[in-house]
């Protein structure tokens, strides 16, 4: 069986070898976890972004740079290829980990939003209840969307919920404002559609590939502004396309509800709508997370189906003001 975790560690250990050029730092824990510094502490960049984007999806995804139409309007952005679309995208890259650590006599406490294919063997949220796959390999691989590098405290906490030693585990942490976080988020494009699938209760089972293109949104001054933007880009400039193996009257049912237009929210820029929630994630529309296009094509019929339609002067607003 494949082992995410070790595939990812193969990544890890290139941004190592490569780390002066790429613009991170590595460091090792008093217990033996290794920690990459991808934007908290040093620049990063852009290959950093990408190679931390991949490491997210277990290695079962590439992702590379392109200048993305968007009817007239040209930007920067990442295209996402992903093989295997419920592993690298459910299994691994979904943001589905709340590191929450409280704190201790040791350590003050930690929070970020944690994805990888160390989930995998955590298995602690409820998506997992629909994935017939455990990681066999004896390696974790977690990346932390933070403005905090974890203490030897937050990662023996991690190592033990993914049953490893720590000295077994890496982590490799970015903040939202910077270079590798407006990268990593972009190539969320194809994992945001196929989880608004998950939500409108399709079988995501029959995903066979997935592809998506996202803008890039520009390095924020704060990360509650490259939240706001990060997110627009995918809402607002984010395609993606699917291969699947299923009825067609399956895709006719969901296909107009999978498109972040669908959603009670659409229509306000994401910054406004978090600061009108009080800062709660959870009080925003759950169908608003997902690409502003989507198209559907069905192997078992060879139809195309589609649904949705970027909105260039939103896009245009939220990422060039």
């Amino acid at each position: 069986m494949i082992s995410l975790n070790d595939i990812a560690v193969g990544i890890v250990r290139r941004m190592v070898a490569e780390a002066e050029s790429l613009g991170v730092a590595v460091s090792r824990l008093s217990n033996g976890t290794q920690i990459v510094d991808a934007g908290v502490e040093v620049p990063g960049s852009l290959e950093a972004g990408r190679l931390f984007s991949e490491a997210c999806m277990g290695g079962l995804g590439e992702v590379r740079f392109s200048m993305v139409q968007l009817e007239g309007l040209t930007l920067p952005g990442v295209e996402v290829n992903v093989h295997r679309p419920l592993l690298a995208c459910m299994a691994a890259q979904y943001a589905g980990w709340a590191v929450n650590v409280p704190e201790s006599a040791m350590s003050p406490s930690y929070f970020a939003m944690g994805s990888g294919p160390a989930r995998a063997l955590y298995r602690g949220d409820p998506i997992f209840e629909i994935i017939d796959y455990r990681d066999p390999g004896e390696m974790a691989v977690l990346t932390l969307e933070s403005r905090q590098l974890p203490t030897p405290e937050v990662a023996g906490w991690i190592a033990e919920k993914c049953g490893v030693s720590p000295d077994r585990l890496h982590l490799l942490v970015a903040p939202t404002a910077s270079l590798v976080g407006s990268v990593q988020i972009a190539a969320r494009i194809v994992e945001t559609g196929l989880h608004k699938m998950h939500e409108v209760g399709f079988d995501i089972s029959t995903v066979l590939s997935g592809f998506g293109a996202c803008p890039l949104a520009p390095v924020a001054g704060d990360d509650l502004q490259a939240i706001g933007r990060t997110n627009d880009a995918v809402l607002y400039g984010g395609r993606a396309w699917y291969t699947v193996r299923t009825d067609d009257a399956e895709i006719e049912r969901v296909i107009e509800d999978l498109p972040s237009m669908a959603s009670r929210d659409y229509g306000v820029p994401f910054a406004e709508l978090f600061q009108r929630y009080g800062g709660d994630f959870y009080q925003i529309d759950p169908l608003l997370f997902s690409p502003a296009e989507l198209a559907l094509v069905n192997v078992a019929s060879g139809r195309t189906f589609r649904a949705g339609r970027v909105d260039v002067a939103m896009v245009e607003r939220v990422l060039l003001g």
